[in-house]
């Protein structure tokens, strides 16, 4: 857009394209504003300011000297370098075109209003990305009256990018502290009678039928701390009725107070009392539904509410939607805990966690948070985020599911009760207890259960491990290398898909930018670490590689990535898969040395690759062609596969074995909606999505027996096997020679196969 070289844009002027100018809060809101959603008026002082202000006042080197000698896990280091550079950015001149700027926009926020009250939110370039959102890293200044208070808030947020839970995440998550800009959003206050978030799919179970909606008197501040516990209502996405509430006790509301917020307190009468009547409440869901029609992915959204008015204040992508935590509540309800419950709260978080209990009243005591400790205190916020990556389980007393422990233990995979009211009181120090996340329970001491939906990232002891052996491999679904080593230590054959999407988002930059500025080979390093990390995690067993499947809405959100992508209507049929790597063979060719790198330099010969989205033969020859000129060829200890996910797969399978691969294995999810033409994350028609469906099964059996004919392996990787065990059954009975589920799923599946296994040699013993 022409508003890319600016200093200070209006809403009007951007959209959710912008995020490497505007942030993703920023992009949000000019996105909305532009479709007309009922977003309070604003500008964005833009990431371009920010690097001119760094530029002017010369700090880059002077912050590059402080940070290269902190070790970011030590606390002490962190604050101490947080509160230097902090000094530095307070302390600097703002240049005075940039000021001139701010005012003049805020005067003209007011119109005829003088000194019209602004909340003042930090937008950094790199957060509310897909891969991870971790809300709450900068800061937000509410209630901001005045020219000089505006200008001073600016700065404030600027140098709220060096607070030490921030430098921490960039560290932790391989973002560089001097790419990542921040805009600072300065928006009209409303001043909230109630105000709360909403989520457009269940954030706990991630029904998609579902919307999430969270209400609390007051200013929505303490909602998204976890300081008072909300009103919960599950509302039907088709219907837009309630079919589900909880009432919480809200003592304490934040209001505005002159320029400042104040804490009061809530009469007695009022504090269980409904927030808001169920009208609103679905009008709230109503707007909720359309934004996410708009994004086309489900959206954590922030509303308030002021004389008979909603407000839509902020939306994001829902970042805790990963395969690899999908919980079946059914299933669930299965897990047999014979334990004496001590304490019930709101299920925060699914999976079950086991671990002594470490009482903290502030993030100031998080050094006292061992690995696999369960994290008991009264809330979290940001600071918290290091301990909580050691923690087994996360109790709190207050907050609802939508509150930052909830949302940041769904994102790490760490199980969470929240909204106890007496956790700290009744728990005791040092004594084992067992938290599970899906239900909002607690129980005293541990549980020896086989559970499917065990915490993957805590430092626990595992539960169990199942030491059945089956003929068909389990294979697990992989894409983070920080896991690799807990779930390598699980009774798994193999990985049989690593996907390298997170991977990529981690690097942040499209391909493309690295190869228009020379610097191809920082990619190619970049994406080899995490490779190295999980093959060398599972080695000998076999790693199944599959190469970049990211459509061209996704590579957009890449730094860079506007420049070389087009537009699409439907990128999920667009510009991806094979065809992309024949036409920009320079970018696979980046990926391929990558691997090359794995197998030749490193010796880890037990990753291989597997092809997404090959819509012809010759695609898939075309590809071929291109493995051999990096020198990858088939051979007894490199094997090629291909995805089985659109119908042609199917139809013309014996041509693509024909053509050369070592096997096949079946994406569920994206051949189920190409068989049926049904999106699955479409409210509207999602209840006919079903893998169980005739026209798909006959496909699914299909693949499978000519694998079997043609002597070559077939697997299945989408979400099919995890959710329905009769389908498993199947697979195994037609054939299949391997089956890949997420991690949280390897003990019952692989119990599930062994017994199928068992009873088909019984059937063919009576033969």
């Amino acid at each position: 857009m022409s508003a890319q070289n600016k200093l200070i844009v209006k809403f009007n002027e951007v959209d959710k394209h912008d995020v490497g100018l505007v942030g993703g809060k920023g992009a949000n809101l000019g996105e909305m504003t532009l479709a007309k959603f009922p977003i309070p008026q604003g500008f964005i002082v833009t990431a371009n300011s920010y690097f001119e202000f760094i530029k002017q006042n010369k700090l880059a080197d002077k912050i590059k000297n402080i940070l290269q000698t902190v070790d970011v896990d030590k606390p002490d280091q962190l604050n101490s370098a947080s509160l230097k550079i902090k000094k530095l950015i307070i302390e600097g001149d703002i240049p005075e075109n940039i000021t001139t700027g701010i005012i003049a926009n805020y005067l003209a926020l007011g119109a005829q209003l003088k000194d019209v009250l602004v909340a003042v939110r930090s937008s950094a370039t790199a957060e509310d990305l897909p891969s991870a959102s971790f809300a709450g890293q900068q800061e937000t200044y509410l209630n901001v009256r005045g020219e000089s208070n505006v200008v001073n808030k600016v700065r404030e947020c600027w140098a709220s990018l060096f607070t030490p839970r921030a430098i921490y995440y960039r560290e932790k998550n391989h973002f560089s502290h001097f790419k990542v800009g921040l805009a600072a959003v300065v928006q009209r206050m409303v001043e909230s009678e109630c105000s709360g978030v909403m989520f457009t799919i269940d954030p706990l179970t991630n029904d998609k039928n579902k919307i999430v909606v969270e209400a609390i008197l007051g200013l929505g501040e303490l909602i998204v701390q976890g300081a008072v516990t909300p009103d919960h209502f599950e509302i039907d996405k088709k219907t837009l009725k309630i079919t589900h509430k909880i009432i919480g006790r809200q003592e304490k509301k934040m209001v505005k107070a002159g320029t400042n917020n104040k804490i009061l307190g809530i009469s007695k009468g009022r504090q269980s009392r409904q927030k808001l009547n169920n009208k609103v409440i679905e009008k709230i869901a109503a707007i909720g539904k359309n934004i996410e029609k708009h994004y086309f992915f489900p959206q954590d959204i922030e509303w308030a509410y002021q004389n008979g008015k909603i407000y839509i204040v902020q939306s994001r992508p829902v970042t805790t939607i990963k395969e690899t935590g999908k919980v079946n509540a059914e299933e669930n309800k299965k897990e047999a805990i014979t334990l004496k419950q001590v304490l019930q709260g709101q299920p925060a978080s699914p999976g079950i966690g086991v671990g002594p209990a470490k009482i903290i009243y502030s993030a100031k005591e998080i050094g006292k948070i061992k690995n696999g400790d369960i994290l008991v205190t009264v809330m979290t916020n940001p600071d918290f985020v290091p301990a909580m990556k050691k923690a087994s389980a996360i109790v709190t007393n207050e907050g609802g599911r939508t509150a930052h422990a909830a949302i940041v233990s769904r994102e790490l995979g760490i199980p969470a009760v929240v909204g106890t009211t007496t956790a700290t009181k009744t728990l005791k120090n040092n004594r084992v207890y067992t938290v599970d996340g899906a239900k909002g329970l607690i129980y005293e001491g541990a549980a020896k259960i086989k559970s499917k939906t065990v915490s993957l990232t805590a430092h626990q002891p595992e539960l169990e491990a199942n030491p059945l052996k089956t003929a068909t491999k389990i294979y697990v679904n992989l894409a983070e290398p920080e896991f690799a080593q807990k779930i390598a230590a699980k009774n798994v054959d193999g990985v049989g898909l690593l996907r390298a999407e997170f991977m990529i988002a981690q690097i942040g930059t499209h391909p493309k930018k690295f190869i228009e500025e020379h610097k191809g080979h920082v990619f190619t390093a970049e994406l080899e670490k995490g490779l190295k990390e999980i093959a060398s995690a599972f080695y000998p067993r076999p790693v199944i590689y599959r190469t970049t499947d990211f459509k061209t809405n996704e590579y957009r959100d890449l730094k860079g990535g506007k420049a070389f992508e087009p537009v699409e209507p439907n990128p999920l049929l667009g510009f991806r898969g094979a065809y992309r790597y024949i036409s920009n063979s320079d970018v696979f060719k980046l990926e391929l040395e990558a691997i090359k790198n794995i197998r030749e330099k490193h010796h880890l010969t037990n990753l291989n690759i597997m092809i997404p989205f090959v819509r012809t033969v010759k695609e898939l020859i075309d590809v071929r062609s291109l493995l051999s000129q990096a020198n990858l060829k088939r051979s007894h200890n490199f094997k090629l596969w291909m995805m089985v996910e659109i119908p042609s797969n199917v139809i013309l399978l014996p041509k693509f074995i024909e053509a050369g691969i070592d096997g096949v294995s079946i994406g569920s999810n994206d051949l189920t909606m190409l068989i049926l033409g049904t999106d699955r994350d479409n409210a509207e028609v999602a209840s006919e999505y079903d893998e169980r469906n005739e026209a798909v099964q006959w496909a699914l059996e299909r693949t499978v027996k000519i694998c079997r004919e043609n002597h070559i392996t077939s697997s299945i990787c989408g979400q099919a096997p995890s959710d329905y065990p009769d389908l498993t059954q199947k697979l195994v009975e037609w054939g299949i020679t391997s089956v890949s589920v997420n991690p949280d799923r390897i003990e019952d599946t692989r119990t599930l196969i062994y017994e199928t296994e068992g009873s088909l040699l019984k059937k063919n013993d009576k033969k």
